[in-house]
């Protein structure tokens, strides 16, 4: 899956690279097998393409395993040059030296002149002294004790350079003047400044943005939180939302604003003024956010943006009623209701399913609840909990045959007609309009919210309508 902090640290580096004319570079690290397969790939490509970086519009992706030569070659060359040398120490006999698990490597190696062979792995050999300063354009200049950064694995005991050469041979071959990333690999980006150095290139400028947090202030986990861009954008996030929203993690537009247009973020958009802080993902704001954007749609425009939870994709479930059964006009109809009311695009087939289906599910609960709403305001008393489906029947049962009547002998069916019919019973019940439909939404529609109801009403139709309510009207 693409994590949204990734998504957030690609936007960035995308309007850095628009802003002064670069080239945003997609690479591929697939030096480690275990985490490498085609369909992953395949998925990064269909993330960036949803969140508006689209295939064709920069370089790449580039695949790190096409460079496994100049990376072995790069191995070499620190050895040879003696700024790298072999180690054969397991981790469990650099643990029993050092007494910790926790404990870096002691460079008990560094000097006893091993050479390449089975079970040896190559180490940097990090200078004793001095510091290690970083140009970092969104926390300064960070220094490092060079003392204090152990002598680093460079190449697996097998000869396959590790994730921290392999970058910065391939960033060095591709000519990458500025590297963007989350603030996680700042601990890495001292070791690979030495490695740059160390090869005679020049290291590039680097920005490392705050790390995304949940509401408990911990790292955004897969194995946790909610982080892949994908399971967002098939519940429904639209891709404007949710740019907009990755970009204002640790950054925020001139004035007041949060929801601005993408031309000005691109326009106002500055790394220095990134704050370093740890980013609160707020999935309650970005839905937010989200339902702000929905609503901001011309109806036609939401109209095409359901169509997938109205039909079922390779990744989003068909919904609950048979394909011939949908009727476009039908949705069309009531699409400027749900607008008002949804806050992500899959909420969209529970409001609309009851237009759709023979007969929805009626939710006993809600059923239940609107029963005694009517039957202990209309001098009828509740019957006993235990009967299921039977709750407060009896006036219920008798303000449903007097709503079947009105129904029946409406003149004309629309919204406003069937309100008016819908009060004059409430009145005769004693019931505020609320109480009194409260019955007739759930018979109708399975649900106790949704939809206007007398909007929801004309659209269903006449017949459909009473075949509902005499249906539940029979049942008790």
């Amino acid at each position: 899956m693409f994590h949204v902090g990734g998504a957030r640290s690609a936007l960035q580096n995308w309007i850095f690279a628009k802003q002064h004319q670069g080239a945003f570079v997609l690479r591929i690290e697939d030096t480690d097998a275990a985490r490498n397969r085609p369909e992953w790939t395949e998925g990064i490509l269909s993330a960036l393409d949803w969140i508006g970086i689209a295939r064709g519009t920069y370089e790449g992706p580039y695949f790190q395993s096409t460079n496994a030569d100049e990376h072995r070659a790069a191995a070499t060359r620190l050895y040879e040059s003696g700024q790298a040398y072999y180690c054969d120490c397991t981790r469990e006999q650099v643990q029993a030296r050092t007494g910790s698990q926790h404990a870096g490597y002691d460079g008990y190696h560094r000097d006893r002149g091993l050479g390449p062979g089975p079970g040896r792995a190559l180490r940097f050999r990090t200078p004793d002294e001095g510091t290690t300063t970083v140009i970092d354009l969104v926390r300064g200049e960070p220094t490092f004790e060079n003392r204090l950064i152990e002598d680093f694995v460079i190449a697996r005991s097998d000869g396959s350079p590790v994730f921290l050469l392999a970058n910065v041979i391939d960033d060095h071959l591709m000519g990458i003047t500025h590297v963007i990333r989350a603030e996680e690999h700042l601990p890495n980006t001292p070791k690979q400044q030495l490695l740059w150095l160390a090869l005679g290139a020049q290291p590039p400028i680097w920005a490392h943005v705050p790390v995304v947090v949940n509401e408990k202030r911990q790292k955004l986990s897969k194995r946790r939180d909610k982080v892949a861009l994908e399971a967002y954008r098939d519940e429904g996030y639209l891709a404007d939302a949710m740019r907009n929203y990755l970009m204002l993690l640790g950054w925020a537009p001139r004035g007041d604003r949060e929801i601005v247009p993408w031309s000005v973020i691109e326009e106002e958009f500055r790394l220095e003024e990134v704050n370093p802080s740890p980013a609160f993902f707020d999935e309650k704001k970005l839905r937010a956010f989200n339902g702000e954007y929905i609503r901001a749609l011309s109806v036609d425009a939401f109209i095409a943006a359901c169509q997938p939870w109205l039909t079922g994709t390779e990744t989003i479930p068909a919904p609950p009623w048979q394909p011939e059964r949908f009727d476009p006009k039908a949705f069309a109809a009531v699409a400027p209701l749900a607008q008002t009311r949804v806050a992500v695009l899959s909420e969209i087939v529970p409001n609309v399913d009851f237009l759709f289906l023979d007969r929805p599910e009626l939710d006993q609960a809600s059923w239940d609840k609107a029963l005694r709403g009517v039957s202990g305001q209309a001098g009828q008393a509740p019957q006993a909990s235990g009967e299921a489906g039977q709750t407060g029947g009896g006036g219920a049962a008798a303000l449903l045959t007097d709503v079947i009547a009105a129904f029946e002998s409406a003149p004309t069916w629309d919204a406003e007609s069937l309100k008016v019919a819908l009060e004059e019973i409430g009145t005769r019940y004693g019931l505020k309009l609320g109480k009194t439909q409260a019955p007739v939404r759930v018979a109708v529609t399975g649900r106790s919210v949704g939809l206007p109801l007398f909007e929801s009403l004309e659209v269903l139709g006449r017949d459909r309508t009473l075949d509902r309510l005499r249906a539940a009207a029979a049942s008790l």
